[in-house]
């Protein structure tokens, strides 16, 4: 499987876009802004939308998207998430106030949108393609996902703070090779991530010391705060000796 970043930062601003990215050419994992980059072409080819939760930085594409290319497709786009968050999206987004609901037009029997529901731990295989949403503890319903590839794994975290039950997967992950996790605060902003349900460096360490794995994955660093990322990214450096940590970078692609 094929990983390419199409945005990873917690905010805009620039060239700066927030979450999404596109497994091979026709499965986004959310929905944020960096969708907006894709071409006509590119998008016609989604399939599949994995949402990890419901805030707006990784829903915000999914309406463009519908509206954009629901017309010129013969099935519709599958948007898969945890019931919870599903029932969030049809009360406060697909709603007819902000946005129609394309889960029911132009026709009911052939939509330009459908639901999947998943479960945590339930794995959607797609041709061969894995995909397993993983505990996440958010301030609303979320997930992580593990997606298997045919040499090896990749885990992202969502948005999440402290988590023991996403470690148990990491460490059962034998063939872990990158880890994808968020760090949004500073340190200097610890109370705020706790509050808010992210982490910061020192909870990043924390939960980094739960790895069991003989052989560390490589960990990339996402959702960093526009205008704080450079320093963020210097607490993370001090904070996880031991670790090969680096910054998650647009347009990156990972191959597994």
């Amino acid at each position: 499987m094929k990983l390419r970043v199409l945005g990873c930062s917690g905010g805009i601003g620039g060239t700066l876009r927030t979450t999404s990215m596109l497994l091979d050419d026709d499965i986004l994992i959310d929905a944020g802004t960096g969708v907006g980059d894709l071409s006509l072409e590119e998008l016609k080819k989604i399939d599949h939308v994995f949402v990890t939760h419901s805030h707006l930085d990784h829903v915000a594409y999914i309406p463009f998207l519908i509206d954009t290319v629901g017309w010129m497709r013969s099935e519709p786009v599958t948007v898969h998430a945890t019931h919870a968050t599903l029932e969030i999206l049809k009360e406060h987004l697909f709603n007819w106030k902000i946005w129609p609901d394309f889960s029911c037009i132009p026709d009911p029997d052939i939509p330009y949108m459908r639901y999947d529901y998943l479960k945590v731990g339930e794995t959607v295989d797609l041709n061969g393609r894995k995909i397993t949403p993983l505990p996440a503890h958010h301030v609303v319903p979320a997930v992580g996902f593990r997606l298997e590839g045919q040499s090896a794994s990749l885990i992202f975290s969502g948005d999440t703070t402290t988590n023991d039950a996403l470690w148990e997967w990491v460490n059962r992950t034998r063939n872990l090779r990158y880890l994808i996790i968020e760090t949004a605060f500073g340190d200097g902003e610890r109370d705020l991530a706790v509050v808010s349900k992210h982490l910061c460096p020192s909870l990043l360490r924390e939960e980094l010391q739960k790895i069991e794995l003989e052989a560390r994955p490589e960990i990339y660093i996402t959702h960093l705060k526009p205008g704080e990322s450079d320093s963020i990214l210097k607490e993370i450096e001090m904070a996880v000796e031991g670790f090969r940590v680096k910054r998650l970078e647009s347009n990156q692609v990972f191959e597994f």
